[in-house]
């Protein structure tokens, strides 16, 4: 049985690179680019890459990019992108809960819930964290947003997808959030590449801080900061408050997991 996260992307690359919550490209690739003291030697692997626009954009500035997704349709979009500018991306198709690196790369990026979070048990999210320990060289650095589970205790979900809908981009029906196990439910309506319109019952994982450091600490991370995650406007001056609704995290590998 296919989980929704699969269903939603099977057609909707086009209609998703729409989406008001990924235009902030250039502005989290500066932080991203600041937080690998722009050296471009470093390899970079973009788990949960979708169509590619991170991956893209620091292949332009430089940095030698692996995108890795789940789905072909997303991966074939971010393929057509990086032909359109010329760009050599090596894109694969990946599972997040099975990346099969390891100790390869300096800097791993998961933004926009780039596979973490979504998963349907929080033993599958923690997978895709071990793989990204996994994959990290000693030193290297893995930067990652996730929805704040200090918004849903003081805000109502619903009000603030509300609040974010464009025209023509998704919209969120029957939300509802669980204090125990700190999931958000809902009813995700989208119109696909064809223009179909489907239903899908979805619910995401919230995380609180102090969860992700021992989450992290327990993969061997060190030095793990909390931030608050503005789109395109990714900032260490940003402290995490109950007013951010995803937290950016920067975490250093300091063992061999």
């Amino acid at each position: 049985m296919k989980q929704w996260y699969q269903t939603l992307f099977e057609n909707y690359a086009k209609s998703y690179d729409k989406e008001d919550f990924v235009q902030g490209t250039l502005g989290e690739c500066d932080f991203i680019e600041k937080e690998a003291l722009f050296n471009k030697k470093l390899k970079v692997l973009d788990i949960g890459c979708g169509t590619g626009r991170h991956a893209i954009e620091l292949t332009q500035r430089g940095y030698a990019v692996t995108g890795v997704d789940l789905s072909d349709s997303q991966l074939q979009r971010a393929r057509e992108k990086a032909q359109a500018e010329g760009l050599n991306i090596d894109f694969r198709k990946m599972d997040a809960r099975n990346l099969a690196f390891n100790n390869e790369f300096d800097l791993a990026i998961m933004i926009c819930e780039g596979a973490f979070s979504l998963m349907e048990t929080d033993e599958m999210n923690f997978q895709i964290l071990q793989g990204a320990a996994r994959a990290l060289k000693t030193g290297g650095k893995l930067i990652f947003t996730t929805l704040n589970g200090l918004f849903p205790l003081f805000h109502s979900v619903k009000e603030f997808m509300d609040s974010t809908k464009g025209e023509g981009t998704a919209d969120y029906e029957g939300l509802s959030f669980d204090l125990m196990t700190f999931r958000d439910h809902n009813i995700t309506i989208i119109e696909d590449d064809d223009g179909n319109k489907r239903e899908l019952v979805c619910n995401e994982r919230y995380y609180v801080p102090s969860e992700i450091t021992w989450l992290l600490k327990s993969l061997g991370f060190k030095k793990i900061d909390i931030f608050g995650a503005k789109l395109g406007a990714f900032s260490r001056e940003d402290k995490l408050t109950t007013e951010d609704f995803e937290m950016l995290v920067v975490a250093e590998k300091a063992s061999g997991n």
